[in-house]
């Protein structure tokens, strides 16, 4: 534990040279940046000797095994006195049994190719599916990609170009061309102005209206969340990704499914899209895979995907022509491999589920309340849509929602809420916990919102 004095030290440092994501750094005229120094389970402590339960597994959604896994600094370790890295051009054992690992998870998609970010992982689904047209004899102008509003995919520019929340993008234009927005796929919000069962599962069909309108022969892919996250929390119906795909096949265009948030037991299932009936053409993976003990990232594809790029070896075009420096890695894939067997060991995808369900019921008691539109989630991946009027869905204010999570953390609970994402719609809290959450834990963290919300004026 750091003194009081590097304490001091530590904030004024951070305050001269560290540019923090996220963050209007007005703020620290009048405060301090928060530094975080440990954590253990579900549990953080800050520099400043507060603790905290953690709520969000990082922050991001990420360390779902928890903090303190002395397996996972063992495999890190023993990885890194052995070999540490080689570039991704040649293989070591970690990154040939991590994808191994990978493909008996996910059959469907046999090959696995790594790399350092969930943008990163996205980067590589695009180029794919561009390039898997581009080197086909009569399919060369499918290139455009189509993306969902409100989903999120990176922050990097070309995944910027297919990023749904509007205000994430802001005054970064020009984007890159060739991407296509669809309406989102929140019930509670419903974009077509209906009510499901009896809606036709507009959302979904909206694909083939934006295939159609641009041009069969010129789209190449659709990139969704499984469940919209950074977006509001949404899962969508159990019609919506059987009828993406029955379209996707339709066209011949590649169906990409963003596992960056959902995957690794995040909803109560190893992968948040087999809660449907649904076989994606691709997948990417980051965050859970090594639960961000260390960044690392996959993009994982079909047979028919890889066989396309197995071109003769005097063709200086048709193979992948891609790399990532830290894809190269051995100890994140070491990470990996540990993070996957603490998952199955330790049965955290069905504690997950369990849990999940939990929190949920635990949550619904807030239902009534004047200020709550909506609770939803799948797993332990739960949104409170707070709203100022409840008869006509008015949003609430953005300051509604951070006074909710400031008075939560006073109480020793970190929340979260979406900030500065979908213009006039930042009004949903986010809870998602790591795998090992408890019920008391649980209990905990209901009881500190119940307060919260019991302290707001309606």
């Amino acid at each position: 534990m750091a003194t009081p004095l590097d304490v001091d030290q530590l904030v004024s440092l951070a305050k001269d040279h560290l540019w923090l994501q996220l963050t209007n750094h007005s703020a620290f005229a009048t405060q301090e940046p928060q530094i975080m120094v440990s954590g253990d389970g579900c549990n953080l402590t800050d520099a400043r000797g507060n603790t905290y339960l953690d709520m969000l597994s990082g922050g991001v959604w990420c360390v779902n095994v928890g903090y303190g896994r002395e397996s996972m600094v063992q495999a890190a370790a023993e990885q890194l006195r052995t070999l540490p890295y080689y570039a991704g051009t040649v293989a070591n054992p970690p990154y040939i049994l991590l994808a191994a690992k990978l493909a008996s998870l996910l059959p469907s998609l046999p090959k696995a190719y790594i790399s350092n970010s969930g943008s990163e992982a996205n980067e590589k689904a695009f180029k794919l599916s561009r390039l898997y047209f581009a080197v086909s004899e009569n399919q060369k102008g499918k290139h455009k990609i189509i993306y969902r509003d409100r989903d999120y995919h990176g922050s990097t520019l070309a995944v910027l170009s297919a990023g749904g929340q509007q205000e994430r993008n802001a005054g970064f234009g020009p984007f890159a061309p060739g991407f296509v927005e669809i309406p989102h796929a929140c019930c509670y919000r419903c974009p077509f102005g209906k009510t499901y069962p009896g809606c036709n599962i507009d959302c979904a069909r909206a694909l083939e209206t934006a295939i159609l309108k641009e041009g069969p022969d010129t789209v190449a892919s659709v990139i969704l969340e499984p469940i919209t996250a950074g977006g509001g929390i949404i899962p969508p119906v159990a019609e919506y990704f059987p009828l993406i795909q029955q379209i996707c096949r339709k066209y011949e265009v590649l169906l990409i499914i963003d596992e960056v948030v959902a995957g690794f037991g995040r909803t109560g299932k190893m992968f948040g899209h087999q809660h449907y009936d649904v076989t994606p053409d691709m997948v990417t993976l980051a965050k859970g895979i090594a639960s961000s003990y260390m960044p690392l990232s996959a993009t994982l594809t079909s047979q028919a995907i890889f066989d396309r790029f197995l071109t003769p070896l005097s063709d200086s075009f048709g193979y992948f022509r891609d790399i990532s420096t830290y894809g190269g890695c051995a100890a994140g894939c070491s990470l990996a491999l540990e993070n996957i067997r603490i998952l199955e060991d330790e049965k955290l995808v069905e504690h997950s589920a369990a849990m999940g369900s939990y929190l949920l019921d635990q949550l619904k008691q807030f239902a009534d309340h004047p200020l709550v539109g909506d609770i939803r989630g799948l797993g332990l991946f739960a949104g409170i849509e707070l709203v100022a009027d409840k008869k006509t869905k008015a949003p609430a204010a953005e300051s509604t929602l951070a006074t909710v999570v400031a008075d939560v953390k006073k109480q020793g609970v970190l929340m979260g809420r979406m900030g500065r994402s979908v213009p006039g719609h930042n009004n949903v809290l986010t809870l998602a916990p790591a795998l090992i959450v408890t019920k008391d834990q649980i209990d905990r963290t209901v009881a500190a919102i119940g307060a919260a919300l019991g302290n707001l004026k309606p």
